[in-house]
């Protein structure tokens, strides 16, 4: 799979051409352009979505925990966090943190567990 990307300054000027490789496991009749296309889509849909919310949201790129297991614990959990409320029907992970923190009881009803 080959893309190119052709970018330009603001006043409309080509600055340069960007080509890109993919590589996949579909034959070249299954990856057509458009299928092609569709999934470098949806991939960087994941990464923007999910990553942006963690490192944003979560603040994952400040965090000091560096050692050992702790880095891998951390992104689990918060995971975690993010696949529950999307579960639940929340969009906006933020709004859903902030609402979460003010009642010790809703993550734990989130979790299907007693107060």
């Amino acid at each position: 799979m080959v893309t190119q990307r052709h970018t330009t300054d603001l006043a409309g000027s080509p600055l340069r051409t960007e080509v890109a490789y993919g590589v996949t496991s579909l034959t070249a009749a299954q990856a057509d352009p458009a299928r092609a296309a569709e999934l470098t889509r949806n991939h960087w849909q994941i990464e923007n979505t999910l990553h942006w919310v963690r490192d944003v949201t979560f603040r994952e790129d400040a965090s000091r925990i560096r050692t050992g297991q702790g880095p891998r614990v951390m992104a689990t959990l918060r995971n975690l966090a993010i696949g529950l409320l999307q579960q639940a029907g929340r969009t906006d992970i933020a709004a859903a943190l902030r609402w979460m923190h003010r009642d010790p009881a809703r993550p734990l009803a989130l979790l299907g567990l007693p107060p």
